[in-house]
């Protein structure tokens, strides 16, 4: 797996006196995407808890589910899954509950994240940060339209070989069936083979699969189109790239990123004190602040920047609306991922 790192975070030294027993209540482990949340508010809860907080990040959500079933499931109290994500861990049971009356602060989830498809009656996660999936483009090095998946999947002859493409199977495979007109999903054959075709032949105008580079590689105007999340194209023109983020006419992808409770979490009670932090208004808009997208608890509007408020890519146009990603069945996730496989041969 790319891109794991981990973190410490030391909480108020404790004194002799018990402290073995100290330590093994104080400590959460995280697992969550990287360059999403901020620093200062781990250090918050660490404090305000007298905990031992420590990270490992991730840069996919396939990535994720494949270590947690590698072994890692057990090492960790709560990781950071996107919307379809929750539902495959939910029905793979890698997930604990909870209830209600263990959040004081569970009322504060926005009431259109209350109820959610993937985690119905929010039994095994708590909203994190939503926002969209398309792609960002230099207006130095293109001034065509760009609201059109045609850029990544079919480029003009001036992009091709400057495309940075997120490694991710599922969100790029959802691209390419919005991009087609077909269901996501599809069990289709001809389907199917068309999805296959299109990818593989807009493989050669790919410069590179880079999740963790997305944002750094518009930056440096390595790429000129970038495949991104909103908030990261954000983050990219605060840092001085020429980008303009696009909402294809075609459809793109919106997603919400949720806290879920692992199931063995080795420490459940502060992994759901850290949800619990999480509900805070101050302490939700902290991460929005930080990360760019949008949160989804209650009256967090005045703790919001300017920046996240004013953002281009937090405000879509009325249309086109954006898709979530959907779960395959089995047989198609097999097909996928037999795509997948050769796309990244």
């Amino acid at each position: 797996m790319k891109n794991i790192r981990r973190i410490f975070l030391s909480a108020a030294v404790l004194c002799a006196f018990g402290a073995a027993q100290a330590q093994a209540a104080g400590k959460l482990s995280v697992y969550h995407w990287f360059e999403y949340i901020p620093q200062e508010l781990l250090d918050k809860f660490a404090a305000e808890h007298d905990v031992e907080v420590t990270m490992d990040t991730y840069d996919s959500n396939e990535a994720m589910l494949a270590s947690l079933k590698a072994g890692k499931l057990g090492s960790y109290d709560v990781a950071v899954p996107g919307d379809y994500m929750v539902k495959i861990l939910i029905e793979e049971g890698m997930l604990d509950s909870f209830t209600r009356s263990e959040m004081s602060n569970f009322d504060n989830i926005a009431p259109e994240w209350a109820d959610v498809s993937f985690d119905p009656g929010r039994k095994h996660s708590i909203p994190y940060q939503w926002g969209s999936t398309s792609f960002s483009v230099n207006r130095d090095h293109y001034d065509g339209d760009i609201n059109t998946l045609s850029l990544v999947f079919d480029p003009p002859a001036e992009l091709s070989g400057k495309i940075n493409v997120l490694d991710s199977q599922a969100e790029l495979l959802a691209l390419a069936s919005i991009y087609l007109g077909i269901p996501q999903c599809t069990s289709d054959r001809e389907e199917l083979r068309r999805l296959n075709a299109l990818v593989q032949a807009a493989k050669p105008h790919w410069a590179s699969f880079g999740s963790d580079v997305a944002k750094d590689v518009l930056v440096s105007g390595d790429v000129s189109v970038g495949m991104i999340w909103s908030g990261f194209s954000a983050k990219a023109r605060e840092e001085g790239a020429p980008i303009q983020y696009a909402f294809p006419r075609e459809g793109y992808i919106v997603w919400m990123d949720n806290v879920a409770l692992l199931k063995d979490a080795p420490n459940r009670e502060n992994a759901i004190k850290f949800m619990n932090f999480l509900l805070e208004p101050e302490n939700a808009a902290a991460v929005t602040n930080f990360a760019q997208y949008t949160d989804g608890v209650s009256g967090t509007g005045s703790y919001h920047s300017d920046a996240v408020r004013n953002s281009p890519e937090s405000n879509p146009p009325a249309s086109p609306t954006g898709s979530f990603v959907e779960v395959c069945s089995q047989e198609v996730q097999e097909v996928y991922d037999e795509i997948w496989t050769q796309l990244r041969q």
